[in-house]
């Protein structure tokens, strides 16, 4: 166990005070996994607590795990499995399998996707256009996130577009329920509901569990919050870990207001401050500080550091974005050939994912190895997914999502009203779709033609089912996709250039499939049960020397040793609609994330034109430049350019060029 020695006081005093509710207001850096994960053995260790009794709840799988290998390291001999350390929804899950019966649920009830759950809306909303399905999505989830039922959804719908959310809401839920499946958003709200009705099922799980982490508390939701609030009872016993400072996910429903009512709902909690930052230079803090005093506070703190004044901030003005996007390669290999660094200390941020196309180019063009965090896995492509659900359903005939997905993928004659009343009855019967499908029951229920289409699809997937668990892989996949006519139905769905580069990604599953099948001497049954495991970063993540690019979003929590700010334009950060609706100060929490993502260095860049499809506009430098206080700054291009230097002149940047352009040491090709 790391020695509590090498605490700070506020640290020390966050993990041992257990009065009554506490909220610990972490700045970024400050420690705050620590405090969490220390505090979780202090209360096994010293307190008596029992690891099963003991709740840590976080926003992020990757969060959880980080959490669950310290307090593994913290408290050894104690089963990981005991701590009840995992995302909402994760706990969600559990609370709902435990309690099914009691919401008229089966214990194996569905979880549906996000593109699950668009198949769903836009049937309902007879519509494929993919943006306004998007929305459709998003009022739907923000209502399940604000607890509003479908019903007063329908009353309280303002314009056309709500309106059309608020019926499509009513036959969505139905659907769902049909399926005996659930979304994303009712892994928190079901919860909620369960505990108003059964208040002896509230008083189980409160006893259960007795002390409640919670990190990330400025992120939560008003449904996330109303289920804490009954988890924790009137014992509130509970440590809630925030920053309002990083609240940036308003516009997905959370609400910092969570935040600013704690003191009122609960006129016992304690509030400490953690304002030593153990990540960055005074330099750095000192912009974050500066950049963060312009909005108006909930809880006044400021970070300090002791890690040294640091190197000046760049900034750089560039002449639209081609040039931008050039001049960051260039700058980021200078900076790593003279500081003898590796490419993972680099990170490049921006705003919207839009942003990362004019980089990956230059990065690629000049052979500098990237990862692309927050863009879509080569296995969550809808094409990747209509053929996985087929090999999904080889393996687990009772995986009814994957059922859905099949049987209406390509169309083959199976539409909602036939799934409804055939998830109605395998609710009624306790049964998985594809095994309710057979049964005399149901054939009763339905019409001829709609019971025919099922059939087939059954009996289509018997036959298959019972090849590929003995014939060559490469056979069989060859044979389900002539059958199921895939690529005829992209040419069908899609216009020919988006049908042809879908296909290709089908092909390349394909051959991937059936070289590991020949490698590994597998059939198509056991290489569809590994493709579940399969997550294409983990090859890569923490053994590969490569640039992160990421969105500002995606970056929250991470750190690097020097970060690259992209596109800091007024339109940008700030994004023009917050701008509009007046939401600057989320896009200023948001600058000031990025601001303290880095450790060392810390890069800005901005256009002075930008070109959008073929025209270019002129752009502004971000109102947060100026915020940041030019003492610290060193800006260079454009009319703001500081006088150059020595030390910062752009002859020097000539000169690494040279340098690079005649050959890089041995170990820079080591990538």
């Amino acid at each position: 166990m790391s020695s509590a020695a090498s605490l700070n006081p506020q640290q020390r005093e966050a993990i041992r005070y257990l009065d009554g509710p506490l909220l610990v207001l972490a700045g970024a850096g400050s420690g705050k996994t620590r405090v969490i994960t220390q505090k979780i053995a202090y209360l096994v260790q010293d307190c008596g607590f029992s690891p099963g009794n003991i709740a840590a709840i976080t926003f992020t799988n990757k969060a959880a795990k980080e959490m669950r290998e310290r307090v593994a390291k913290l408290l050894p001999g104690t089963p990981a499995e005991d701590f009840h350390i995992s995302t909402f929804h994760s706990l969600g899950v559990r609370i709902l399998r435990e309690e099914a019966k009691a919401l008229g649920y089966k214990p194996r009830f569905s979880i549906f996707d996000a593109a699950d759950c668009a198949g769903i809306i836009g049937d309902l909303a007879k519509s494929i256009d993919k943006s306004a399905l998007r929305r459709l999505q998003a009022i739907i989830s923000n209502w399940k996130n604000a607890l509003v039922s479908p019903e007063a959804a329908r009353q309280q719908a303002d314009s056309e577009h709500e309106k059309l959310a608020a019926q499509v809401y009513l036959s969505y839920a139905a659907t769902l329920k049909a399926y005996q499946a659930v979304d994303f958003d009712d892994l928190i709200r079901l919860p909620v509901e369960l505990f108003e009705a059964h208040p002896e099922i509230t008083e189980k799980w409160q006893n259960r569990l007795r002390y409640l982490l919670v990190d990330e508390y400025q992120d939560t939701n008003a449904c996330q919050y109303r289920l804490l609030k009954q988890l924790t009872g009137v014992r509130a016993q509970f440590t809630a870990v925030g920053d309002d400072d990083q609240a940036i996910y308003g516009w997905r429903g959370a609400d910092i207001e969570n935040l600013k009512k704690l003191p009122d709902e609960f006129p016992l909690l304690k509030v400490i401050k953690l304002e030593q930052n153990y990540r960055s230079t005074v330099r750095i803090l000192k912009a974050a500080n500066n950049v963060i005093a312009h909005n108006e506070k909930l809880f006044d703190k400021k970070l300090w550091s002791e890690l040294g004044y640091g190197d000046p901030i760049t900034v750089s003005a560039c002449k639209d974005n081609e040039a931008e996007a050039i001049h960051i390669a260039m700058k980021l290999q200078a900076h790593k050939f003279e500081h003898r660094g590796k490419f993972s200390d680099y990170a490049i941020l921006y705003r919207s994912n839009h942003q990362a196309r004019a980089l990956e180019t230059q990065l690629r063009e000049q052979h500098v190895p990237y990862l692309l965090s927050g863009g879509q896995s080569f296995f969550d492509k809808a094409e990747i997914k209509d053929i996985t659900a087929y090999l999904r359903l080889l393996v687990n005939d009772e995986d009814d999502p994957a059922f859905i997905r099949a049987a209406t993928t390509p169309k083959r004659g199976i539409g909602t009203s036939t799934l409804q009343a055939l998830g109605t009855y395998a609710g009624e019967r306790h049964l998985p779709l594809f095994a309710a499908l057979f049964e005399q029951g149901f054939a009763q229920r339905v019409q001829p033609r709609q019971l025919e289409a099922l059939l087939e699809f059954g009996h289509f997937i018997n036959r298959i089912q019972s090849r590929a668990g003995r014939e060559p892989a490469s056979q069989v996949l060859a044979d389900l996709l002539k059958a199921i006519d895939y690529e005829r139905h992209l040419y069908d769905q899609e216009e020919n250039r988006v049908a042809e580069s879908r296909w290709a990604n089908v092909l390349e599953l394909v051959e991937w499939l059936n070289k590991k099948g020949e490698e590994e001497n597998k059939t198509l049954i056991e290489l569809a049960q590994t493709i579940a495991l399969i997550n294409l970063l983990d090859k890569n993540e923490g053994s590969y020397d490569a640039v992160q690019l990421s969105t500002l979003h995606a970056a929250k929590g991470l750190e690097f040793r020097h970060v690259f700010l992209t596109g800091i334009e007024e339109g940008i950060l700030p994004h023009r609609e917050s701008v509009d609706t007046g939401k600057v100060e989320e896009e200023r929490r948001l600058m000031y994330v990025g601001i303290t993502r880095a450790q060392l260095s810390l890069h800005l860049s901005y256009c002075e034109r930008r070109k959008q499809a073929r025209d270019f506009f002129p752009c502004q430098p971000s109102r947060f430049i100026a915020e940041m206080g030019k003492e610290d700054l060193r800006f260079s291009g454009g009319q703001h350019a500081t006088e150059p230097d020595k030390a910062t002149g752009s002859s020097r940047l000539e000169a690494l060029k040279a340098m690079l352009a005649k050959g890089k040491p041995a170990e820079e090709h080591d990538y």
